[in-house]
């Protein structure tokens, strides 16, 4: 599946050949395919292992930020983060660095495996209190480690307003788009938020969050590594039912702005993904278009 004009396909074959050539060891292991985003394709390789490859020089930018960085931050988090077993570097073949995992067992954060969604989220806030909680190491936005969704909202006004419209056109009265452009708009006027930099996650959505027992076991996929501002961080609440939302909230002691900020950055991701991958990944639409109807759900409620 092709989702980026720039992409560089990864097979089977290739992944074998990858590995031939870095990993000879690893080489004969079964490789069946593990999923894919939107940034990178995934293949389990034996029973404990997870190949992980972007699908364009932009992700893979963020393969090489995880490869700096999650050693790092592993023994910080009392969580399992995706462990780095090789770090493997570019070829002809495939011009971009690519990673080994050791495999984590968990399923996706769901109904079917979620068994208290009010302890589920606060279990994500304390999460996410303990990775903002880690020190930065000296690292800085600088450093590779700035993205769009650590920083203020102001600067996202034109894309968003050009994404507003166009799924306007694309989803017609099946979401109140006018609505989503308001919450937009007044989180604008809001005062942009203050205190320290911290690290950030950058996009805690539910297939991101591995579950065992029906309790959050891990947290995976750290392409949106960043340090910034929070806000952005508590967006993919709105992924989660409204019972996770409130504890999660309620956890993190988040005031009013900062709420309606997280909920303008959950809007912008939703309306920007809606047109882009209109044609190409129906699921993540489709997740987009969850989001966003949760989004005006919960307004209506409040």
């Amino acid at each position: 599946m092709t989702l980026h004009e720039d992409e560089i396909p990864a097979d089977e074959e290739l992944v074998r050949a990858l590995l031939a050539a870095q990993c000879p060891e690893w080489a004969g292991l079964p490789l069946s395919p593990a999923g894919g985003g939107t940034d990178n394709t995934m293949y389990r390789l034996g029973a404990d292992l997870l190949v992980r490859l972007p699908r364009t020089a932009g992700s893979g930018e963020s393969i090489r930020k995880e490869q700096e960085w999650l050693p790092r931050l592993a023994p910080r988090l009392s969580l399992p983060i995706p462990e780095l077993v090789h770090a493997g570097t570019l070829t002809e073949v495939f011009p971009l660095v690519w990673s080994v995992y050791r495999w984590i067992d968990g399923e996706v954060a769901g109904p079917e495996t979620v068994r208290d969604w009010a302890g589920f989220g606060a279990d994500l806030a304390e999460a996410v209190r303990e990775l903002h909680r880690v020190d930065l190491m000296g690292a800085t936005r600088g450093d590779g480690l700035g993205w769009y969704r650590g920083g203020a909202l102001a600067p996202c006004d034109e894309w968003v307003g050009r994404c507003l419209d166009e799924c306007r056109a694309l989803v017609g009265s099946d979401l109140d788009v006018d609505a989503l452009g308001a919450m937009w708009r007044a989180a604008l006027a809001l005062p942009e938020p203050a205190g320290p930099q911290v690290w950030l996650h950058g996009d805690l959505k539910p297939t991101n969050l591995l579950v065992r027992d029906g309790r959050l076991h891990a947290v995976i996929d750290f392409g949106g590594l960043s340090i910034g501002l929070p806000d952005a961080e508590h967006a993919p609440l709105w992924d989660l039912p409204p019972q996770a939302r409130r504890a999660y909230w309620d956890a993190l002691g988040l005031d009013d702005a900062t709420w309606l900020r997280a909920r303008a950055w959950a809007i912008a991701v939703g309306v920007s993904g809606i047109p882009y991958y209109w044609r190409t990944f129906p699921a993540f639409v489709a997740e987009c278009r969850a989001r966003l109807t949760a989004i005006l759900a919960d307004a209506d409620a409040r």
